[in-house]
């Protein structure tokens, strides 16, 4: 019998190889929203730290690249695309590329664990007007489901964080706090998606596997207009609100909201998170993402045998393994919050 399904597609942020794709790049992420020019001012800043490359791009290749050999040598052999929503390769292109090559269903992994607008229904639009873009060739995709707490992406990251933590001094190991990170959200977007309760169940599952009581869950990179509520605490005052009242001189944050350390790990817990903790006199360690975590690449095969109907899903915790089609009200951007 043929398969349903004849390539995969990463589908995932972008970002800029180089100087002059810095503000191109930030304006196609920004277009129509409400967002100030001085904010993406200041993300442009972020990026020149990094001489305006994006390691997203980079971290990106290596996922495909061992996710390709995966499926070369243990099946299904099914060809790997890649494509953008805001930089080079971009998804019409990728999928113009395939309707080339005869593609005709795909399977999409999202480069995210959770489910929110931003991470999840936005890319399907994405998708649709990719396809629109194509004309009547395009291929068909199908998104993989959700997997913040597939065993896959779970013991990866239960590694991550027990590497960490053992950089701390033993003799202090036991008192270190734990603080889990995320790309923080509108409020008004939170309310229409499981986001910060699959957040809340990916912590509570890594700390159970460590045997972890004392953590939190903090928020990072928010760039909405000020009087625009968002997920909280921010990741800095998460980090001032420990040392007033908690005293601690070690800090280890765990990055769990995202796949690969990119910009905006590397800027604003890398660079502005250790400055507060310099600061304050607190000893910051930062764990590493799951990026491209022999585990998690197998965890991406087991997620498309699911599809093919060759594996049955696998979960940890009580929420049971996510939707593989979204229902028709999933992760809406959220109705106007009166304020």
């Amino acid at each position: 019998m043929a398969q349903p399904y004849d390539a995969v597609l990463v589908v995932s942020f972008g970002g800029p190889e180089g100087p002059a794709d810095v503000l191109p790049f930030l304006q196609n992420v920004l277009r129509g929203k409400n967002v100030p020019e001085a904010r993406m001012l200041e993300v442009a800043r972020h990026y020149e730290h990094f001489g305006g490359v994006s390691p997203l791009n980079a971290q990106n290749r290596q996922l495909i690249a061992a996710l390709g050999q995966v499926l070369s040598e243990r099946g299904p052999r099914l060809p790997v695309y890649w494509g953008n929503r805001n930089w080079h390769p971009l998804l019409a292109d990728t999928l113009a590329q395939m309707a080339n090559d005869g593609i005709r269903r795909a399977l999409g992994l999202f480069t995210s664990a959770y489910s929110s607008y931003s991470s999840c229904r936005q890319y399907r639009e994405n998708i649709e007007r990719a396809q629109q873009h194509v004309g009547p060739t395009a291929p068909e995709v199908d998104k993989l489901r959700a997997f913040f707490n597939h065993p896959g992406f779970i013991e990866p990251m239960i590694e991550r964080v027990r590497a960490a933590i053992e950089q701390v001094s033993p003799s202090r190991r036991a008192a270190a706090k734990v603080i889990y990170t995320a790309h923080s959200i509108p409020l008004t977007m939170a309310d229409r998606c499981r986001y910060a309760d699959q957040l809340a169940e990916a912590a509570g599952l890594v700390s159970a596997g460590l045997g972890l009581s004392d953590y939190t869950i903090a928020y990072q990179s928010r760039s909405g207009p000020p009087d625009q509520p968002w997920l909280e605490p921010d990741i800095l005052d998460a980090i001032r609100t420990l040392h007033t009242t908690g005293k601690k001189s070690d800090i280890v944050i765990v990055p769990i909201g995202f796949l690969s350390d990119h910009v905006e790990i590397l800027y604003d817990l890398d660079v502005e998170a250790r400055r507060l903790c310099d600061e304050l006199g607190i000893n910051m360690v930062r764990a590493a993402t799951v990026g491209s975590h022999p585990g998690f690449v197998e965890m991406i095969r087991e997620l498309i045998q699911e599809r093919l109907g060759t594996a049955q899903p696998r979960w940890l915790g009580t929420f049971g393994p996510s939707h593989d089609v979204c229902p028709a009200d999933c992760c809406l951007p959220g109705p106007v919050r009166p304020r």
